[in-house]
């Protein structure tokens, strides 16, 4: 297992182009749910990803508050399909946490997560601070967790 930390400036154009895809594969094509998954924020991210073999398994982006948000959060959290269940997501969140706690030296962690996954999230200290609310027909609920 490696694992790998980037900024948009240093993924190259395969880097790139597969974590794009993996996304897509995931929010748009499983989760049956068409919405633009490039969102603009990705050059302003740190991508962390865990590999096997030379292939992403899990990956997630920590995204820079932007327009007044006071947090940064931890988002696109995802494990490919055929690596589920073996505790990848976890792994990746942790490496996330550490990475803000240690390197941004941050004092909240914001996300914005799917609602059937808010007791996962809920296991890392995070709390939900708002109620659930459809987002591209999907319920989310906002969480913060204090470091």
């Amino acid at each position: 297992m490696v694992w790998v930390h980037k900024t948009f400036a240093e993924l190259s154009k395969q880097e790139l182009y597969d974590i794009l895809q993996t996304r897509v594969d995931v929010f748009v094509v499983e989760q049956e749910c068409p919405y633009p998954e490039i969102d603009g924020r990705d050059e302003a991210c740190l991508h962390i990803w865990m590999e096997i073999d030379e292939e992403m398994v899990a990956y997630c982006r920590i995204v820079p508050p932007e327009n007044g948000e006071p947090y940064h959060s931890i988002g696109r959290v995802l494990v490919k399909e055929g690596h589920r269940g073996c505790g990848y997501a976890r792994q990746v969140m942790d490496r996330a946490i550490k990475v803000l706690k240690e390197d941004y030296k941050v004092m909240n962690i914001w996300l914005h997560g799917q609602e059937h996954l808010r007791h996962f999230y809920g296991s890392f200290g995070f709390k939900e601070v708002s109620d659930v609310y459809l987002e591209d027909g999907i319920p989310h609920v906002d969480m913060l967790m204090d470091v």
